[in-house]
């Protein structure tokens, strides 16, 4: 009478399962960040005027520099282009992005690698201070 053993695979699929139990959360790649808290401080006024670059519910992109204000969507290149002709006249002007709260993620780091490909050295990002609304969604 012939017949398979089957308590030996056993003991190895158990001790199989408990190196993969043990192995699994050292094997956990990320990022340990620290998120913001939504009660941030105030920026102090800046002595220059900064560019703002918006991203809104859509994933278009606006660009304002100092004074000047687009209402018109630009696209990543023209945000490259503009950014980099004022990084080289005027290499400290503080760079900004504001993007919409419901605007897919990619389409803020997007607009942030381009800035990186402008020559801007830092970028700050701003938000709204919890409990006002947004006085402009687009």
């Amino acid at each position: 009478m012939a017949e398979i053993n089957v308590v030996p695979y056993i003991d190895v699929m158990l001790v199989l399962l408990v190196i993969f139990m043990v192995t699994a959360p050292l094997l956990y790649q990320g990022v340990e960040i620290d998120l913001p808290q939504s009660s941030a401080e105030p920026m102090p006024p800046q002595e220059q005027e900064p560019v703002i670059v918006e991203v809104d519910q859509q994933g278009r992109y606006y660009l304002s520099v100092g004074e000047q204000d687009d209402d018109e969507p630009v696209s990543a290149e023209d945000v490259v282009l503009n950014v980099t002709a004022v990084m080289r006249t005027r290499p400290d002007t503080p760079v900004f992005v504001r993007g919409d709260g419901d605007v897919a993620y990619a389409r803020v780091i997007d607009v942030m690698t381009a800035l990186q490909r402008a020559g801007v050295p830092q970028v700050g990002l701003m938000t709204q201070p919890s409990g006002d609304t947004p006085a402009n969604s687009g």
